[in-house]
């Protein structure tokens, strides 16, 4: 997608929008509510005609102003998975899978033996006769995606497709797209606002901010370690933000009793010119140490399974922090009312002024 200027009415969605994918590759595209994503995605299937632009797949022009080009969408061969499945509830399993096939005018002969490799693919073999209302959440989103694999199994695209189901399923859903892509080498470009689950599933994510455009395109270990932005940084996972003073070449929190120095020298990635930042910091990342002269009151104490979470009292701010059950067992035990020393690492530190406007 190249260039693609999109809106509704007078209202700008997209601007200037540029994405490449990869074959075989999974792409998230992730962002908060009304940012694009599904704008976007229609712009590429042929469901909505941007004001300007490029769209190309696998090398062939699908859509272009310029050049007076436009694929109509069951010709430009994507399956696509939607949220609510979107399967034919007068249709059987059979009928709903091989509906693609039949509107491309796929010789009839050729359809049983297309129609059983995609059922396998989402393991769904065995149930040709059933109706969409005999089967479970899970089970009608297997058939929408066997359904996108007779359109195409060289593209798909999934709009937040496990939004309605239940967690256990969420899981085992997402490893099962993940086994099928492997074995098929397809091309997924997965739509979610659900971070965890692009984390898992996909070999890079495309961040989008509230206005349309692109802040941010890598893997999650990059996105996770290199935050380009503070949007970044609070948008993927849990995040502190702590504002920061610098004073004589010393560096200062407030903590609700004045201020205290927790560092004697400049912090690794602090803005060179600014007296006053904020700090970004991820739960885990910050450590109980009574040396710490920055001290907090554990407000709360959450046992989560393999996590405790503690919600820590600095001055005006509440605090998150995690520590592995391992570690909470096999160390000093913390409890609500306590008051604890904390260290920060691996900081992020971003303008003061912009986190205000914010």
């Amino acid at each position: 997608m190249e260039h693609i200027c999109a809106k509704y009415g007078d209202h700008i969605v997209l601007q200037d929008f540029s994405l490449a994918v990869e074959p075989g590759e999974i792409v998230g595209i992730v962002g908060p509510s009304g940012c694009g994503k599904t704008t976007a995605i229609r712009s590429l299937c042929g469901f909505l005609n941007p004001e300007k632009g490029k769209v190309t797949i696998n090398g062939k022009t699908v859509f272009s102003r310029e050049e007076r080009v436009n694929v109509p969408p069951e010709n430009r061969k994507i399956g696509i998975v939607f949220q609510d499945y979107a399967i034919w509830p007068h249709m059987s399993v059979y009928d709903n899978v091989a509906y693609p096939l039949k509107k491309r005018k796929v010789p009839k002969d050729q359809i049983p033996k297309r129609v059983t490799y995609a059922l396998e693919q989402a393991q769904m073999t065995g149930y040709e006769k059933y109706m969409p209302s005999q089967l479970s959440g899970g089970q009608q989103q297997r058939v929408a995606i066997a359904r996108a694999l007779t359109s195409s199994d060289d593209i798909i695209v999934m709009d937040e497709p496990i939004t309605n189901l239940d967690a256990k399923l969420r899981e085992q859903m997402l490893v099962e797209i993940r086994l099928m892509q492997s074995r098929l080498n397809t091309t997924i470009i997965y739509i979610t606002h659900d971070q965890e689950a692009a984390m898992q599933l996909c070999d890079r994510i495309v961040i989008m901010e509230k206005d349309g455009s692109i802040c941010q395109i890598g893997t999650d270990e990059e996105i996770i370690k290199n935050p380009a932005n503070r949007f970044v940084f609070s948008f993927i996972g849990v995040s502190n933000f702590i504002p920061v003073t610098r004073r004589e070449g010393k560096y200062w929190v407030e903590t609700g009793k004045g201020r205290v120095c927790y560092r004697d020298s400049k912090p690794e990635g602090y803005l060179d010119d600014a007296e006053n930042v904020v700090m970004g910091v991820r739960p885990m990342d910050i450590v109980f140490d009574d040396k710490s002269p920055v001290k907090g009151t554990i407000e709360q104490a959450v046992f989560l399974g393999s996590l405790y979470n503690y919600f820590v009292r600095l001055g005006d701010l509440e605090l998150r922090v995690q520590r592995s059950t391992l570690d909470a067992l096999g160390g000093k035990e913390y409890e609500e009312g306590q008051q604890v020393g904390l260290t920060f690492l691996n900081e992020k530190y971003y303008d003061a002024k912009e986190a205000a406007a914010e």
